[in-house]
């Protein structure tokens, strides 16, 4: 989703390991793709920022995940299964708060939808009944024993990342060894 200033909000996921990405507006008929350059990536909560060399982008209203209720209202917007199906929007509840999931070895606190969450919707907006972003749609239990198990980030915690992306280019305040490990022979 758009911030202001051509700022493209998505998933860390997403555009891992990418050499070049672009960026397909809905507003755009022709289906045009913008070039999009990599501002950072956080890897640790699946946030990354792109930009878009366009200003005139309508820029999404923010909303704050910390007022939402179990059973409100949750909208998704989203590419689910490829740009065929583009700016599909599926509707569903709020199903639960603050869910502490370990996803690709990230322990991750995310809110959880029923709404329609599939392949290609990863990065889009989860929308409240006011057009508010309250979340950055993330992954879904994808299993025959269970259906309608979406998650997404709470907004109130990326904000604070996508900020420091965005000044940045990475997250401040996370020291690490700059130093790494290898196996030599003798």
């Amino acid at each position: 989703f758009a911030l202001k200033d051509g700022y493209i909000v998505t998933n860390y996921h997403v555009i891992e390991g990418a050499q070049a990405v672009s960026v397909s507006l809905l507003q755009s008929e022709d289906g045009e793709e913008i070039p999009a350059e990599i501002i950072g990536g956080d890897e640790q909560t699946d946030i990354a920022v792109l930009k878009i060399d366009k200003t005139d982008c309508v820029p999404v209203t923010l909303g704050k995940s910390s007022e939402l209720i179990v059973g409100e209202l949750a909208i998704t917007i989203g590419n689910p299964l490829g740009s065929e199906l583009s700016g599909t929007v599926t509707a569903g509840i709020i199903s639960a708060l603050n869910r502490k999931l370990t996803i690709e070895g990230r322990e991750m606190n995310l809110i959880q939808t029923d709404a329609s969450i599939n392949s290609g919707n990863s990065g889009g907006p989860l929308i409240n009944s006011y057009g508010q972003v309250v979340g950055i749609t993330s992954a879904k239990v994808a299993t025959a024993y269970g259906e309608g198990l979406g998650f997404a980030i709470p907004i109130d915690e990326a904000l604070p990342i996508i900020s420091d992306l965005i000044e940045h280019g990475y997250v401040k305040g996370r020291p690490i060894v700059g130093i790494t490990g290898e196996t030599i022979s003798e």
